[in-house]
């Protein structure tokens, strides 16, 4: 199950990159990952009951994976929707892929496998 899923997701994401969906996603993750979203992230997980998703993110280790609709649990509507009028497209277009990018993302602003400081 694991194959297919990992092809599906390469092809998502040559299909992103291609698009430009990727770079417009990877553009909204830099400005939305400081230190402060971060650690608003990882309120929202514990409410979310996604805590050790998020955390494996943060830590070292295997960043484990997030479903799309763990994602927009996540996050909630408002988040969603900001995030869809600022790619312009559809939220069941956009998760997938964040779904897909966000766990990387959140680890590389976490270098040391803890959120940064606040600035």
């Amino acid at each position: 199950m694991s194959g297919i899923f990992d092809d599906v997701m390469g092809k998502l994401t040559d299909l992103a990159a291609s698009s430009g969906l990727s770079g417009q996603i990877h553009s909204y993750l830099s400005q939305m990952l400081t230190p402060a979203t971060i650690s608003s992230l990882l309120d929202q997980a514990q409410q979310a009951g996604l805590t050790d998703k998020v955390r494996s993110w943060i830590g070292s280790g295997e960043n484990l994976p997030i479903s799309a609709d763990e994602l927009r649990s996540l996050l909630g509507n408002q988040q969603v929707q900001a995030l869809v009028d600022h790619v312009g497209l559809p939220a069941n277009t956009i998760l997938p892929v964040l779904a897909h990018l966000l766990p990387a993302a959140v680890n590389a602003q976490t270098p040391q496998g803890e959120v940064p400081a606040k600035a």
